[in-house]
C-alpha cells in the first residue's frame, strides 16, 4: 500500500460502521465510506460534536448537516494550497489519498529536468495538475466538468502557480485526446482519474471495467515513445491493482507497479484502503 502520511492540515481521525471521521483544517467532518464495514466503538467525542455530517437518504443520494461551517476554506499540502467545501455527494473538492502519489509526480519530474509537458485527464480540482505544475513541468489539465476546471484553477491561484504553463480544457476526455492524437501532439507523462460510472454529454454511459482497457490504449497514441511516467487511478471496488498493471503492461509494456492506496487512521494505527493506482515507467 502506498501511504498518505505527511499531511498536516488532513487526518482521518477514526472510521466506524460506513463512516470515516475527518479533519480538514480546522474543521471535524463525518462522511459516509461504503468500505467501513466494521462496527467498533464510536468512543471519542468528535462522532458526536463534529462540524459536519453527510446523511445519506433512502431516496438516494443525501444532504449535508452542518454548523458553522463556511462555504469555502482552504487546506495545505506543502506549498499547494485547495479550497475544500461542503459538496455533493459527499465530497470535498480533494481526495487526501492522491498525496502519495502528488510526491511521486514532483520527484520523477524534477529528477527529469526542464521541458517536461504532462497530460492530465479527469483531472478534477487539480491536485495532480499542481503538483506538476510546481515541479516544472507543463500541464494540460482536462475535465468535462467547468465547475471543477473553474475550481483547479482558484487552487492554482492559491498555490501561487497561476503564471505556470498550464492549459485549462473544459472537454470529453476521449475526444480531446482523439483529436490530440489528429494534432500530433505527444505528451512526456500522462496522469488519468477516470470514474466508476458515469454519462456523457449524450446519455453515453461510461464504466469503467468496460472502458479502461479501450480508453488507455487510446492515450497510448498521445504519448512520446519513451515516456517519463503515466499514473492509473481507480476507484472502483472490482478493479484489483493487478487488473490494472495487466492492462498497463499490455499497453505499455516497461516497468508496472499497482498498489492500493491508504490513509493512517490516528485512534487505531491502521490504514483504511482508498482505491488503487498504476505507476508506469517505461
Amino acid at each position: 500500500m502506498w501511504l498518505s502520511d505527511k499531511w498536516a492540515d488532513y487526518e482521518l481521525i477514526d472510521c466506524s460502521d460506513g463512516e470515516r471521521l475527518e479533519r480538514w483544517g480546522r474543521y471535524i467532518l463525518v462522511r459516509p465510506d461504503p468500505q467501513v464495514i466494521w462496527r467498533t466503538p464510536k468512543q471519542l467525542p468528535d462522532w458526536q460534536s463534529c462540524d459536519a455530517r453527510y446523511e445519506r437518504s433512502s431516496e438516494g443520494g443525501g444532504r449535508w448537516h452542518s454548523v458553522g461551517v463556511p462555504d469555502k476554506w482552504q487546506i495545505g499540502y506543502g506549498s499547494l494550497k485547495f479550497n475544500v467545501s461542503l459538496m455533493n455527494f459527499k465530497h470535498t473538492g480533494i481526495f487526501p489519498e492522491q498525496a502519495v502519489n502528488w510526491e511521486y509526480i514532483s520527484e520523477k519530474i524534477r529528477s527529469a529536468g526542464s521541458g517536461i509537458e504532462v497530460l492530465s485527464l479527469f483531472a478534477y480540482t487539480g491536485g495532480a495538475t499542481l503538483a506538476a505544475a510546481a515541479a516544472g513541468a507543463s500541464v494540460c489539465h482536462v475535465d468535462a466538468a467547468r465547475s471543477m476546471v473553474s475550481r483547479a484553477r482558484e487552487n492554482a491561484g492559491l498555490s501561487g502557480l497561476e503564471d505556470k504553463p498550464i492549459r485549462w480544457i473544459v472537454d470529453d476526455c476521449a475526444k480531446f485526446v482523439e483529436r490530440e492524437i489528429r494534432r500530433g501532439r505527444k505528451y512526456d507523462a500522462l496522469i488519468m482519474d477516470p470514474p466508476s460510472y458515469g454519462r456523457g454529454p449524450s446519455g453515453e454511459v461510461w464504466k469503467l471495467e468496460d472502458e479502461l482497457y479501450r480508453f488507455v490504449k487510446l492515450c497510448a497514441g498521445a504519448l512520446r515513445s519513451s515516456p517519463l511516467f503515466i499514473i492509473i487511478n481507480s476507484y472502483t471496488a472490482g478493479l484489483s491493482p493487478s487488473v490494472l498493471t495487466y492492462i498497463a503492461q499490455s499497453v505499455f509494456g516497461g516497468r508496472a507497479e499497482s498498489r492500493e492506496l491508504g490513509l493512517p487512521v490516528g485512534s487505531t494505527g491502521l490504514a483504511l484502503p482508498c482505491g488503487a493506482t498504476c505507476r508506469v515507467e517505461c
